[in-house]
């Protein structure tokens, strides 16, 4: 299944379906920006203290990959809104994060949940591209439709994750993760294909800031459900 439709199409998707995108999806994405600003600190005061190389290289490891999914999902944008030659690489490299990180949770959940976890996340990168497309007829219950189907594949991947670990991953906490993820990366999406250009780069300081304390919140999680793996 590609996820990068023809050329001509990108360029028109660009240019008719902006304005049903903006309309769309702004009040949305502002609310939940708010609703994420106020949630950073509870998950900051969550974190366990790093006490040996193994705590270290594992909670360095979980932001690499959380930051190569922002990375590569920004260059993904940009090349989409550029029409850029190199769009198909970029999604292929952008799909493979997905594979790595549900590889990274194999070892402590097994190999059909990382399998899982891949799955659902290369959901999140095909139902992101889905919204944009509905955009193109301008079509106000399309867009809504995919807009709806892209947040309930955040709230899947949310349970999904609760799921594995409860206790350390309160299901209304990683909901509110993913929805904030969700939001910030729509508003980067929405200023860029706009050419808002200093606002689509502060929109991607708030999505790596709030990655971060996403990927810090599974890190500790897995560092405390199981201990005796990091010693």
């Amino acid at each position: 299944m590609t996820i990068t439709p023809p050329r001509g199409r990108r360029l028109a998707l660009m240019l008719a379906g902006l304005a049903a995108v903006v309309a769309a999806t702004l009040a949305l994405v502002a609310s939940g920006t708010q609703a994420e600003s106020g949630h950073h600190h509870r998950h900051g005061d969550a974190a366990v203290r790093i006490h040996n190389h193994k705590q270290l290289a594992f909670h360095d490891a979980m932001r690499k990959l959380w930051e190569d999914h922002i990375t590569w999902t920004r260059l993904a944008i940009v090349s989409f809104a550029h029409d850029l030659p190199d769009l198909p690489a970029t999604e292929a490299r952008l799909l493979r994060n997905q594979t790595d990180i549900g590889n990274a949770v194999k070892p402590y959940y097994g190999a059909a949940a990382g399998n899982r976890l891949t799955a659902l996340l290369k959901d999140h990168i095909l139902g992101a591209v889905a919204l944009l497309q509905a955009a193109k007829s301008g079509d106000p219950a399309q867009i809504a439709a995919r807009k709806a189907e892209w947040y309930a594949n955040g709230r899947e991947v949310a349970d999904f994750l609760h799921g594995a670990n409860p206790r350390n991953w309160p299901k209304r906490e990683m909901r509110e993760m993913m929805k904030a993820h969700l939001d910030e990366t729509l508003q980067e999406a929405v200023d860029r294909l706009g050419g808002k250009y200093e606002a689509d780069i502060r929109d991607y300081e708030h999505v790596h800031r709030h990655i971060l304390k996403m990927a810090d919140m599974l890190s500790t999680g897995i560092m405390k459900q199981f201990p005796r793996r990091f010693r």
